[in-house]
């Protein structure tokens, strides 16, 4: 039997690529770093060493939220395949794009298929949430910035300099106003809790549905991240580029 001949096509530009792999050390390293501060008393770990923690997850967390803002960004100017028409669900022919797509009709996509384009879209607005919780985080745990500072003024005793404040100092603070900051504090951190476990299940989903994806469809979907280049056996369901 004759083997099908593959057509390389070009799809990944390198900031989407860049993008891609940097998003995945530094939500790794901030899964590995948040999981040891979240279980810091019962490893004994001393207050020195929580600070410490917080401040690598912190400036991990800043490189993750950059990244993503840029993205963003990117989603506005960059290729074809990179842009918002071709990442969110909707537009003009995608709900019989994503009915062919359920019944394997048309499988084939250089862009996310349109499955792929809900997940994709569900994975960013976690990492957002991610991103702008953990930033008024920074601001409460350590006083970090952006909000770093104006939650400084908010808790510093009477007498104390702001920008002099230590994080787990409490007698730095007035402790009616660390009270009602801490009070303040608590729905951004259930909200980061919540969305670092839906993180988690969307990351073992997205990793199951590529393999799944790169096995039954082809593609050539892993080594794309890395090329920036699928190989497909037929033409492409986007080959054109999306309509808007």
């Amino acid at each position: 039997m004759a083997m099908q001949k593959l057509t390389t096509y070009s799809v990944w530009d390198r900031t989407t690529r860049i993008f891609h792999w940097v998003n995945f050390l530094t939500v790794l390293s901030l899964i590995g770093v948040g999981l040891v501060i979240f279980n810091a008393k019962s490893m004994g770990i001393s207050t020195e060493g929580k600070i410490l923690l917080k401040t690598i997850h912190v400036y991990a967390g800043y490189i993750f939220a950059l990244n993503l803002f840029w993205r963003i960004v990117w989603a506005f100017i960059g290729g074809t395949y990179s842009r918002w028409h071709a990442i969110l669900p909707g537009g003009k022919g995608y709900k019989k794009a994503l009915l062919e797509y359920l019944q394997e009709k048309r499988t084939s996509y250089l862009g996310h298929n349109p499955v792929g384009r809900i997940a994709v879209t569900i994975l960013l607005v976690t990492l957002f949430v991610q991103a702008i919780t953990g930033l008024v985080l920074a601001g409460t745990d350590i006083y970090f910035p952006p909000f770093g500072s104006a939650i400084a003024e908010w808790v510093a005793a009477p007498g104390t300099d702001p920008a002099s404040l230590v994080p787990y100092a409490k007698e730095m603070v007035d402790a009616e106003a660390y009270a009602e900051m801490r009070e303040f504090r608590s729905f951004f951190i259930k909200t980061h809790i919540a969305a670092f476990y839906t993180l988690l299940v969307l990351i073992v989903l997205h990793i199951a549905a590529v393999i799944r994806s790169e096995i039954k469809h082809g593609g050539t979907i892993i080594s794309a991240m890395f090329t920036g280049k699928k190989a497909f056996s037929q033409e492409p369901a986007d080959k054109e580029g999306l309509e808007s």
